[in-house]
């Protein structure tokens, strides 16, 4: 009787993944899949509502937007805007407009018909596409949809780490344009305190909302020198102010007021007395003017004497992490998961309770298969029975699962694995898809 390969079936971050030795060829594999990676919300909610949006049967209102000369109508029912969008609902009681049938009639030029055709939608119940969350979000805003926002921040952050980070000070500063996206807020600053340079550093820096930096310099752990911070808070107060001189020599007490009004809200938060003396006199003083007296004051003394008693109150040091030189050694590509999770399935291989370091992962990832849905799959064949295919399934693991002729992937029986990826079997959709094989890194 064959022995059944070691399989783990996991899910992480939304992802499915299965990790499975075979026993024929001692060849390890692990499979991603990236289940429909649409947001779907109200699963249950009946397809009729989509039908009665589309149909615009029994409608009271009618939206419109877009462009004044090219506006689009939207055909929808006071109920639903009642329970599904209090705004819509408010601006539908407001409305003094009404057509020749005495429908009511919100005009909304402000709000492209493209993105305005995906609230209305989801307002109805129907699924919302990754591609277009984050501008969604914006909109999603304007309408209150607080549910929305909540669960679009939290699918971004879960799902598409690296596309925010790779539009990071884009997300970054937009997030701050608004109260109502924390969650993209705290995920940003959280990246910014271990790499401040993809702020500080940014052709962006001069335009981050005042906000925005504040949450920053605030932050104990933010992996700066407190002397560039001090640089970085000037340096953003000057921009704000563009008829200051350039040459701060030529300052006259009505631009230093000036800078110090830009800046009342930063200064209490810098740590004047971890900064080394040399940088006191090089960088603070010669804006001095901006502090209040006492403070420049008890700066000078503790600069010259810092184990004399002082008036000001003096904040912690920031809590500065010594990093060690990356190791470039570890390549990995893939378009699912990001080099964190796959260090979290190395650590898993090795059933330890703690996460490998990122530079310490004994394994190197190898993609031999990737496609998404309705696209050709590309498989080296193997006699393995970890991974293969066949005539009637491009690729299969066993019967526990593999992708049919229609593209769409099964779950039939546990057979050669310890458990089912999903709790029920049948067919579900998959987005995306790749498998990985497995080997020890050499010079690590």
């Amino acid at each position: 009787m064959r022995k059944k390969s070691e399989t783990k079936w996991e899910t992480m971050e939304q992802i499915f993944w299965c990790l499975c030795d075979s026993c024929t060829t001692n060849t390890r594999f692990v499979l991603f899949l990236l289940p429909g990676m649409a947001l779907n919300f109200y699963k249950n909610l009946s397809s009729d509502f989509i039908k009665l949006l589309e149909n615009g049967d029994e409608h009271n209102v009618i939206i419109e937007v877009g462009e004044s000369t090219m506006m689009q109508p939207f055909k929808v029912h006071s109920t639903v805007l009642c329970y599904r969008c209090p705004y819509l609902y408010d601006e539908f009681k407001k409305s003094t407009i009404s057509n020749d049938d005495n429908i009511r009639i919100i005009q909304k030029p402000q709000i492209s018909d493209k993105f305005f055709d995906i609230i209305v939608k989801y307002i109805y119940g129907e699924k919302v596409e990754t591609s277009v969350i984050f501008d969604l979000l914006k909109t999603a805003n304007e309408f209150q949809l607080e549910e929305l926002m909540t669960r679009l921040q939290i699918f971004l952050i879960e799902n598409q780490s690296s596309w925010l980070k790779l539009n990071f000070s884009k997300i970054y500063n937009s997030s701050f344009q608004t109260n109502n996206l924390k969650a993209l807020q705290n995920y940003c600053n959280d990246i910014i305190a271990k790499h401040p340079n993809l702020i500080f550093e940014s052709n962006d820096f001069n335009t981050l909302p005042e906000a925005a930096l504040i949450s920053i310099i605030q932050r104990d752990d933010l992996q700066l020198e407190e002397s560039k911070v001090w640089d970085y808070v000037i340096q953003w107060g000057i921009s704000q102010n563009k008829t200051l001189p350039s040459d701060v020599d030529d300052w006259i007490d009505k631009d230093f007021q000036i800078l110090k009004n830009t800046l009342q809200q930063f200064l209490p938060h810098i740590r004047y007395f971890q900064i080394f003396s040399e940088n006191i006199m090089k960088k603070v003083f010669p804006y001095r003017q901006i502090l209040d007296k006492k403070l420049w004051a008890n700066i000078l003394k503790y600069s010259m004497a810092p184990n004399k008693a002082i008036t000001s109150k003096i904040l912690p040091p920031r809590k500065i992490i010594a990093t060690q030189l990356p190791n470039h050694g570890f390549q990995f590509t893939s378009s699912i998961v990001n080099i964190e999770q796959v260090t979290k399935v190395a650590s898993w291989i090795d059933r330890k309770d703690i996460t490998y370091e990122i530079n310490n992962n004994p394994y190197e990832f190898n993609l031999i298969l990737r496609g998404r849905a309705e696209t050709d799959l590309i498989l080296n064949k193997s006699s393995s029975k970890a991974i293969y295919n066949s005539s009637s399934s491009p690729a299969c693991f066993s019967n526990d699962l593999f992708m049919s002729r229609s593209q769409a992937f099964c779950v039939y029986r546990i057979e050669r694995y310890e458990k089912l990826i999903r709790e029920s079997t049948g067919s579900f959709s998959i987005d995306d898809y790749e498998v990985f094989q497995i080997s020890e890194r050499k010079n690590i």
